[in-house]
């Protein structure tokens, strides 16, 4: 009698059946994966769809063995696969956002070539972490022989399968995961509304009249509630790409005045004081935090071992990255030195129309964005909603006022600190630095744990040196975030 734990995949010559009166190609199809690309968006959230990726343990492939290595690639059906070209440009637009426009003010609390080869090696440490995210990935996927894992099924199954005294924490873990993440996004979407009111603002007191940056807030909180209360990313789609277009644009008009008339790199610090660091490494681990969609991309490939390698997508496109944040930063501090603010559209010419209509473009582009970044913790936190409510009418109410009041409270949040930069970095010390440079080597060290950390442990101390990094940088620089919102004149 054949044993019902047995792989489906690997008997498909015993008559194509699976014990349970399924051909291969019928429970291949069960298993599949949802195709992520109904909207180009969805590439960066869902990240608590198990469906997405996991199998029940009561599927008879679930942690089974086989005499040939299970490739979870192979396994993968995907109605609509991305090219490489298509992972790119998602990699690529999922990592620039506010935080480029921010690095300038980065610069400023590091000196000019601290902050130069700082921002090359945070690119270096953050691309390092998300390859360790996606080999974890791989290598349990295989333990458990399924196609595909999230962020957060990564961390629980390294933790249910990793040493015994830590197999109690793997919901604990998971939920930290999901936290962070709703705790990061809300923190985007509050850089957002602070953002499109900031540069608003500089627009019509330069035509008009000058009103404060929270009357800005009040005006755009009931366009930003209308607009989130679209459930389906499928019908944002449209303003998705306008927004693309006019980041692209607002960008290269951004570099126009940048590069004009640049001063000597004397006339601006090349280091600055230890106590500004910490605000530096805040805005640019914000601007780096692309970890989140990692694995989503991978999994939707058409051919996903050209996304890690040397020469391969993610590389590649973090490259591109880490060039995009260092040029902005570098020009653009020394272009307009300790003067420059926390978006560099705010530093643009006032007097020229074209500097007005760039501050528009981005201003309309980041509002159009919101939707995107609040579709994670709603995402996250629907499910929860939906189980307490027991008929479908309460669950759409309850999911409708969810998105109100996660509306509302971002527009508070964003009231109560109207100061740009100092949000970013908040955000970036507590909830990026917690997803990029800690989860990321405590997972690859639980699921290699004991004897596959290399020769006299290298990559356990490696990884224990990136975690005190990012954890140094959480407690100094949230300290130092804080303190700059409540004293802006600290530092």
């Amino acid at each position: 009698m054949k044993n019902e734990r047995e792989p489906l995949l690997g008997h498909a010559a015993d008559g194509g059946s699976n014990g349970s009166g399924l051909d291969v190609a019928e429970h291949q199809r069960l298993l599949a994966r949802p195709d992520l690309r109904s909207s180009p968006e969805n590439m960066i959230v869902d990240p608590s769809n198990d469906t997405d990726s996991l199998v029940s343990k009561e599927d008879p492939t679930y942690g089974s063995s086989s005499g040939e290595p299970y490739e979870p690639s192979m396994h993968r059906t995907l109605e609509h696969p991305t090219t490489n070209l298509d992972t790119m440009i998602h990699l690529l637009k999922g990592n620039i956002g506010t935080g480029i426009l921010a690095m300038p003010d980065a610069f400023k609390h590091a000196g000019l070539y601290v902050g130069l080869f700082g921002t090359l090696f945070m690119g270096a440490v953050c691309t390092h972490c998300m390859h360790m995210l996606v080999n974890c990935s791989h290598e349990l996927c295989r333990r458990l022989q399924v196609p595909s894992l999230s962020f957060a099924d990564v961390c629980q199954r390294a933790f249910e399968s990793g040493p015994i005294g830590l197999r109690r924490y793997s919901k604990l873990a998971t939920n930290l995961i999901n936290m962070f993440l709703v705790i990061t996004q809300l923190g985007f979407c509050c850089v957002y509304f602070v953002f499109v009111a900031a540069n608003l603002r500089e627009v019509i007191a330069h035509y008009f009249f000058d009103l404060h940056t929270r009357i800005y807030l009040l005006l755009l909180l009931i366009p930003m509630v209308l607009l989130n209360l679209v459930k389906n990313l499928k019908y944002l789609t449209p303003i998705s790409l306008i927004a693309a277009l006019l980041t692209v644009t607002g960008l290269s008009c951004t570099f126009y005045y940048m590069l004009q008339d640049l001063p000597n790199t004397h006339t601006v610090k090349p280091y600055s004081s230890w106590a500004q660091l910490p605000l530096y490494f805040g805005t640019a681990i914000y601007a780096f935090e692309g970890i989140g969609m990692v694995l989503p991309l991978e999994n939707n490939m058409k051919t996903p071992e050209d996304f890690g390698g040397w020469s391969g997508v993610l590389n590649t496109g973090m490259v591109i990255v880490a060039c995009l944040y260092t040029a902005v930063g570098f020009f653009g501090y020394l272009k307009y030195g300790d003067s420059v603010k926390g978006s560099i559209t705010l530093n643009l010419p006032g007097d020229e129309f074209i500097a007005q209509l760039v501050r528009i473009m981005m201003a309309l582009a980041i509002f159009f964005s919101y939707s995107l970044q609040f579709f994670v913790p709603m995402s996250i936190l629907n499910p929860h909603i939906r189980r307490r409510l027991h008929t479908e009418q309460s669950r759409l109410i309850g999911e409708y006022l969810a998105r109100v009041s996660l509306v509302v409270f971002t527009f508070i949040l964003a009231a109560m600190i109207p100061n740009l930069g100092a949000v970013i970095s908040l955000v970036g010390a507590v909830s990026s630095s917690t997803l990029a440079l800690i989860f990321p080597p405590l997972i690859e060290i639980v699921t290699f744990w004991p004897d596959k950390l290399g020769r006299h442990y290298w990559v356990l101390w490696k990884d224990i040196a990136i975690m005190v990094f990012g954890i140094l940088g959480f407690i100094f620089g949230t300290y130092t975030s804080v303190a700059q919102i409540l004293n802006p004149d600290l530092v």
